[in-house]
């Protein structure tokens, strides 16, 4: 059968992580137990912000831009295997699809960019300290996130614009757990090329500038850093870098390994793992690594805690 001449695809069956009937029922509780953790923590966050004033700093202005973010694409990728679960329904209509394509892709942009102003700010911080309120500004702190939400989600028009001219599918199960750019394209019958040379000049560019724009000021925070002269002075600097260094390489590493490979169904699968780390395990660090090891945000709790038993 020639498989242009198929009638025009208007939904698409989402294969989900797994379709091992006996490993349902754990990837549903284990899901559902992630997602309560990503929403429970990364809320916690951002009502201790907006609640304390001791927290009414540009760095933690940007970690509840970073929460919003986290909450949005968990919510946006994993819903569908909790209502694949709960009602059977593994159906997701085109517009759909694309949506999620659109929003998943652009809150990955957004996060990857508020993590290079997070760069900035702690550069500031560490080699300005006297001049930081006044360069990190209430006013360009919103000028820097309204930028990056912005930016990332009109760098995503031209993928969506693209994707949404294919006309021709092998099929209509999608092999993942959410409609991601990499496996629609697998699935076209249509000539992708633009669609790869598109993702790889973008992803090259996301990954290049942001990179560099976020690692760059650490060259310099290391050089001040190493200036200081008493050893409790280095560590404290050196900690308050930690947590978002550490995000910063998790999240990079992942997309790198997820999106700038040859599309083969060996990476489709590959992709599935990544993924679920990205959406999943990404977002439920993120209160974790700010939270646990931060000496403001634990002060922040206990104050709100006591006022809530009192």
């Amino acid at each position: 059968m020639n498989l242009t001449s198929q009638p025009p695809v208007t939904y698409f069956i989402i294969k989900g992580i797994s379709d091992v009937p006996e490993l349902q029922v754990p990837i549903f509780l284990l899901v559902l137990l992630i997602y309560l953790m990503i929403l429970g923590g990364n809320m916690t966050i951002f009502l201790l912000v907006c609640m304390d004033h001791h927290l009414h700093t540009p760095m933690y202005f940007f970690l509840c831009n970073l929460s919003i973010m986290d909450i949005m694409s968990s919510t946006i990728t994993l819903h569908k295997v909790l209502v694949k679960f709960l009602s059977g329904d593994s159906t997701v209509s085109l517009h759909a699809c694309m949506t999620q394509i659109f929003v998943f892709t652009s809150l990955v942009c957004n996060e990857l960019l508020i993590l290079t102003a997070m760069s900035y700010d702690r550069y500031v911080a560490i080699c300005n300290p006297m001049h930081y309120l006044t360069i990190m500004s209430g006013r360009v702190c919103a000028t820097l996130s309204i930028a990056c939400w912005l930016w990332g989600f009109l760098v995503t028009i031209p993928h969506v614009v693209i994707l949404s001219q294919l006309t021709c599918y092998k099929s209509k199960e999608i092999n993942h757990f959410f409609c991601d750019i990499l496996p629609l394209l697998k699935l076209s019958c249509n000539d992708t090329s633009l669609s790869n040379l598109l993702i790889l000049i973008c992803g090259l560019f996301l990954a290049t500038f942001p990179f560099l724009f976020t690692f760059i000021p650490y060259g310099f925070i290391i050089a001040t850093i190493m200036k200081i002269n008493s050893t409790s002075g280095k560590y404290k600097a050196f900690y308050t870098c930690s947590s978002h260094i550490t995000l910063v390489i998790l999240l990079y590493l992942t997309l790198v390994c997820q999106y700038l490979r040859p599309i083969s169904k060996d990476s489709l699968e590959s992709n599935k793992l990544f993924s679920l780390f990205n959406t999943a395990a990404v977002p439920m660090l993120n209160p974790l690594i700010y939270s646990l090891k931060n000496k403001d945000v634990k002060s922040a709790f206990r104050r709100r805690w006591h006022k809530i038993i009192a």
